[in-house]
This record gives structure tokens, C-alpha cells and sequence, in this order.
């Protein structure tokens, strides 16, 4: 579809994230296109490549392809700011035309959600109370499992094979999400894991 686009100049294809972001290094695009789910891991490696894209090269816009309304996804790509980011899913996107003025409106700076997200948001933020683990992305409650087996940071890199620095990451996304933002560290990490163990079969 962007290949056909006259107007658009396909630089580069990935098949999985280190490929993305070593081609993003190479040729500096205006816009990452990407599926939510690629190798290695085949969870959020395009939530993933959009964070490091923030810190990194932050000029790069993002439109992540999806099959899943889970809020979650949609609010890690957003949590530090719209601007040049979009959310589609998938079956929703009507033909090249909405994909290719999807990705002007983004590299112009630009947010565009699919409309069936944001009513998922909606709906999810009406029912926050019933969990704050359903906020959590895959990556994330896998690390808020481990932190609920004592593990440190470091071990939990370790365990899951991602930098100590990524744990820190998703580690302050899990506070956040669950408003424990503005607590000390340690009791942070306490009180997550309560919420965790207390979610689970007869806690």
C-alpha cells in the first residue's frame, strides 16, 4: 500500500524489532509503520519500538497496526503524549487511502485512534474499579509477576532477558497505572505486588 503511494517513499522493511530500529537508525523515516506483535518475543515489540522511537528519536512518528481494542496497548503508546502517533486496527482499515493519509497526518505530528479504541477506553476507565491489572500490558505483568517473587530489577532482566533500564521502565509504568506514582520506591514495589497477589486465585 505505501510502496503504491506516489506520494510516499518506502525506505525499508523489518521483520522483527532489532531490524526496525537498526533500519530506523540507517535511514532516519518520517514514519514507523508497525505491527503490535513481531519477533522475538511476539507481544508488544511495536509498543516497544514506539517508546524507544520517544526517547530516542523523537521525531519519527509512529502507526501501530493491531487486532486488539485492549486499553492497555493503546495507552502505553500514548502515555507520553499523541503527538505523532496513530493506533488502527487491523479488519477497521478501509483500504490504502486511510493508511496512507493515517501516516501523512502523523508525520505532520499529527494523533489518529481508531474510534472502536477510544470506546474501549471509555468503557475500560468506567470500570477501572473492577481491576487496576487490566491497565497492564503483557510485558508489564510479566514483570509485576516477578517482582511478586521478590526478584530485584536486576534479577528480573535476567530472568526475562531485557536491560535492567527496561524493568525500570515498565516497573514505573506499572506505579503509575496502578496511582502509586507518588509513593517511596520500596513501598511502591510493596504495595504492587499486593494489588497483584490479591488479584489472583483465592488471594
Amino acid at each position: 500500500m505505501i510502496d503504491a503511494d506516489v506520494e510516499l517513499e518506502l525506505v525499508g522493511v523489518a521483520s522483527n524489532l532489532p531490524e526496525l530500529l537498526t533500519l530506523v537508525v540507517e535511514h532516519e523515516p518520517d514514519v514507523v509503520v508497525t505491527d503490535i506483535r513481531m519477533p522475538p518475543t511476539g507481544t508488544d515489540e511495536g509498543i516497544q519500538a514506539a517508546a524507544w522511537l520517544r526517547e530516542h528519536q523523537p521525531k519519527v512518528g509512529v502507526v501501530v497496526l493491531s487486532q486488539y481494542t485492549a486499553p492497555a496497548y493503546a495507552l502505553t503508546l500514548l502515555e507520553d503524549g499523541s503527538a505523532g502517533r496513530a493506533y488502527l486496527l487491523k479488519e477497521r482499515v478501509a483500504g490504502a487511502n486511510e493508511l496512507t493519509q493515517t501516516i501523512r497526518v502523523v508525520a505532520s505530528g499529527g494523533s489518529v485512534i481508531d474510534p472502536l479504541v477510544v470506546d474501549v477506553l471509555v468503557q475500560a476507565r468506567a470500570k477501572h474499579h473492577k481491576s487496576d491489572l487490566e491497565w497492564l500490558t503483557p510485558r508489564e505483568s510479566e514483570i509485576l509477576a516477578e517482582m511478586a517473587q521478590g526478584k530485584s530489577n536486576g534479577a528480573i532482566a535476567k530472568s526475562l532477558n531485557v536491560s535492567e533500564r527496561a524493568v525500570e521502565k515498565h516497573s514505573n509504568a506499572i506505579f503509575s497505572k496502578l496511582g502509586l506514582s507518588e509513593e517511596r520506591d520500596l513501598n511502591r514495589r510493596v504495595k504492587a505486588v499486593l494489588v497483584y497477589l490479591s488479584a489472583q486465585p483465592g488471594g
